[in-house]
């Protein structure tokens, strides 16, 4: 048998762009090139996409875009069958069949389910999630309604799909109290998302998370600490370890996300076993729930009293090789080399 064709996609028009970046470097040093011919497709920050031939280095420091030499304009084909399709310096479009595309972009316009669906109605396998997992897992309102019924606890909270007044934005905040969280519905790492401690602060936090969403949702702030729990498989699961996010203060925000200037992430986290495997049970029940597939991060509040309460589902988590997913797979013995096997394995 011949090697099978794996389409990596990285960058993308979103504010995650960077963080794509690096994560996608990392699996793709990770692919073994004895067993998968590698089609690197990069979407640059406007959304321009191109197959990338140059050196993987330039990837992560954001240089991959800038010889043209180096670039051909692509696309993924609606058509079945066709793959990806590139178009040459010549003008002549050349379809590139591919057994499996491994999408590797953060946030919007590519966790969101908008390039998963493209390759569904194209017939092209997707490592994680599809379309309606991928959508509802970024829709922090209607994720939290689908886990509530599934008897987990998650934040009060009220949603705006549109700008409120100040009357209607006054009496979600009465109803909750402070302190509480103004986020957008559809973002990712903690882009827009500000942690309101007084009344002055929170018509600036609505406007801010509108920035970044066409919806906003206003939560209570949890006693406790949050927790995180890698979930990969289809049928049968597996969890990672439990880990756990210390603060100093605030919340986690993207600069502490990527820089943990002052917070610290505990793998494994702080806490009994009992208590871990009660974390791990609701993970793959949320991960179920929300019809995820391949892999996902759970994220989960762990109160004072040690009550869980569901926080969200990352369908595309950060994957670089000292990211909290991968660590977390680690702790139960699966190396990330592996694990980057598994997903591919899982989505083919």
């Amino acid at each position: 048998m011949g090697k099978r064709t794996v389409a990596v996609i990285f960058g993308g028009y979103s504010p995650e762009y960077e963080v794509s970046l690096k994560s996608a470097y990392s699996i793709i040093n990770a692919i073994d090139r004895l067993k998968y011919e590698i089609i690197l497709l990069g979407i640059t920050r406007h959304g321009e996409w191109y197959k990338y031939s140059g050196p993987i280095e330039d990837i992560p420091i954001d240089k991959w875009h800038k010889d043209e030499s180096r670039l051909d304009r692509a696309i993924i084909s609606p058509s079945r069958g066709e793959g990806i399709v590139t178009i040459g310096k010549d003008g002549l479009a050349v379809p590139m069949p591919v057994d499996v595309v491994f999408p590797v972009l953060h946030g919007r316009y590519g966790e969101d389910g908008t390039v998963q669906g493209l390759c569904e109605l194209a017939g092209i396998p997707v490592v994680g999630s599809g379309s309606a997992a991928s959508a509802l897992c970024m829709d922090k309102d209607r994720a939290h309604k689908i886990v509530s019924l599934c008897g987990i606890r998650v934040p009060k909270s009220s949603c705006f799909e549109y700008k409120p007044t100040e009357d209607e934005a006054a009496s979600a905040l009465e109803k909750l109290g402070l302190p509480l969280f103004v986020k957008p519905v559809k973002a990712g790492s903690s882009f827009g998302i500000t942690k309101i401690e007084n009344k002055s602060e929170y018509m600036e936090a609505v406007r801010l998370a509108f920035d970044y969403d066409d919806a906003v949702i206003i939560e209570e702030c949890i006693d406790g600490f949050e927790t995180g729990c890698s979930v990969v498989g289809n049928d049968e699961l597996i969890t990672g370890r439990i880990d756990e996010i210390e603060l100093a203060s605030g919340f986690f925000t993207f600069e502490e996300k990527y820089t943990l200037k002052t917070s610290k992430i505990h793998m494994p986290a702080r806490i009994d076993a009992d208590t871990e495997r009660r974390l791990q049970e609701a993970a793959k029940t949320i991960y179920r729930a929300l019809g995820c597939r391949g892999y996902a991060r759970v994220d989960i509040f762990l109160t004072s009293k040690r009550d869980i309460v569901f926080n969200e589902a990352n369908t595309i988590p950060g994957f670089t090789s000292h990211s909290r997913f991968p660590n977390m797979m680690k702790g139960v013995g699966i190396e990330y080399p592996e694990l980057v096997e598994m997903l591919i394995g899982l989505g083919a």
